[in-house]
């Protein structure tokens, strides 16, 4: 089958900056994908090139099995919400549905009204006059009423209050149920990607740090707790992911491994989450050997200095 987004190489420079470098991915079609990664990471590039906003600087990327938007027909193949959620404030919420009937040949003007009417959203309504939650759900209802093959999402509920986030993913797995779509959605809050996402890649450092099925990542990694010494005594095919000094003598490590290999050792082993999983890839990528520190804003990833290049 297709992959829905496949890049071999794929670099992307602004002057001396890398914003991506060397990043080699396939992701399956079928997927709701979560990708993740501190600012200066790289995400809006990755998606902003898998829309063909920007081309790359080197390597490769093909989107539903062409060049991003080769052609005015695999343009219609993709929907995208920005994280601004871009509307027309002196438009009414009508007047975007006939500017989205007027561009896409593909437009399902049923869809479009039925979400409204699920949502509860007056067409007489002045864009501009909508709450964050409500710009956020009309950008997605445009997107889908393309019905496309591929919903991109950057950051679309970034803005939102707990309520309004929690309804906008909502609304967004029922759209990629309707649509029998692909999804890949950007975002700092782990808690939103684990609850709707069924793959996950992280990206740090204009690097992918890992990617793939969430239930076979959490199956190949395990939670280590043992003395410091005793995690010295580890099998030589269990690869540490981080570290993690609990106590002054007791140590906590995120081991990749079979777990075959843990079943017997001077060591207790336990489950990963993926919250916790992404953190420790996080971790290693910054070079602190050990899992950033999710105090920054619960359920979000930390950011750097650096702001990611759009």
């Amino acid at each position: 089958m297709t992959p829905v987004l496949e890049a071999v190489k794929l670099g992307k420079r602004y002057g001396r900056h890398h914003a991506l470098t060397d990043i080699d991915l396939t992701i399956p079609p079928g997927r709701v994908i979560g990708l993740v990664g501190p600012n200066g990471a790289g995400k809006s590039t990755l998606l902003q090139l898998a829309c063909g906003l920007i081309t790359p600087s080197s390597g490769t990327i093909r989107v539903l099995g062409a060049t991003p938007a080769a052609s005015p027909a695999h343009l219609a193949k993709v929907g995208f919400v920005a994280q601004d959620t871009p509307i027309y404030a002196d438009l009414s919420v009508a007047d975007h549905l006939r500017m989205g009937a007027r561009l896409n040949p593909g437009w399902d003007a049923a869809l479009a009204h039925r979400r409204l009417a699920r949502i509860d959203l007056d067409p007489r309504q002045k864009a501009g006059r909508l709450s964050g939650g409500q710009r956020a759900q009309l950008a997605l209802t445009i997107a889908a009423a393309k019905r496309p093959e591929l919903l991109i999402f950057d950051e679309p509920a970034a803005a939102l209050d707990p309520l309004a986030r929690h309804a906008f993913l909502d609304h967004l797995l029922e759209s990629v149920t309707e649509l029998g779509a692909a999804a890949i959605l950007s975002s700092h809050a782990l808690p939103d990607v684990e609850r709707v996402c069924d793959h996950l890649i992280v990206l740090a450092g204009s690097r992918v740090q890992l990617a793939g099925d969430v239930p076979r990542l959490l199956a190949d990694h395990v939670r280590v707790t043992a003395r410091r010494s005793n995690l010295l005594t580890l099998p030589t095919a269990a690869h540490v992911i981080t570290r993690t000094d609990t106590t002054e003598r007791e140590s906590t490590a995120i081991v990749r491994a079979d777990r075959a290999l843990l079943a017997d050792g001077p060591w207790t082993t336990a489950d990963v989450g993926l919250e916790e999983l992404a953190l420790a890839y996080l971790g290693r990528a910054d070079g602190s050997g050990t899992r950033p520190s999710p105090s920054l804003r619960p359920g979000a990833l930390p950011s750097t200095v650096a702001e990611d290049r759009r």
